[in-house]
């Protein structure tokens, strides 16, 4: 017997009495588990539950792997379907050169032209830490240098000894 915590099937069903619906959508009416059961049998199919919470619980005569295989489908084309979004970081700094600065700007807008988030982010060292406002201008510089292929998904923020902006790809081109 194939066991399913979310459905009981054959044997598992253990109310007295259940209403009874089969494959093709016919009403067999109201009976105790036991006939459903027979009824199953008769067919050749499994009697599972589909709506315990019922009064009362509503049991359908099915092709339990046929039914288990279907859902299995689902979910893979369901997975298929899912785009996961990469996440790229780029590190600053506060007294970052500007060839530096647009080296890494270029790389975050490959990024971004190609779908993917970018994490920017400044490490404070030491007695930066004091000034950690100082922050805040080299990041907006970034922001504005990738404005034309992404914008600000998050602003940035200070968090701990980290400074963080996110940038997303602009949508509808």
């Amino acid at each position: 017997m194939i066991s399913n915590n979310e459905l009981q099937i054959n044997e598992e069903i253990r109310d007295k009495e259940v209403r009874v619906v089969t494959d093709n959508g016919e009403q067999l009416g109201i009976m105790s588990a036991a006939q459903a059961l027979e009824a199953a049998a008769e067919r050749e199919l499994d009697l599972v539950k589909i709506a315990p919470t019922a009064k009362p619980p509503v049991c359908k005569i099915m092709d339990y792997d046929k039914y288990r295989f279907e859902q299995s489908k689902k979910k893979k084309e369901a997975k298929k379907n899912q785009r996961i979004i990469e996440t790229k970081e780029i590190q600053l700094s506060l007294n970052i050169d500007t060839h530096d600065f647009n080296t890494k700007a270029n790389h975050a807008k490959k990024f971004l032209e190609s779908g993917k988030k970018v994490k920017v982010v400044i490490r404070f060292k030491g007695r930066e830490m004091a000034h950690t406002e100082y922050g805040f201008d080299p990041m907006q510089r970034f922001a504005e240098a990738c404005s034309e292929v992404g914008s600000i998904e998050k602003p940035a923020k200070v968090e701990g000894r980290n400074m963080m902006m996110f940038l997303a790809p602009k949508t509808g081109k």
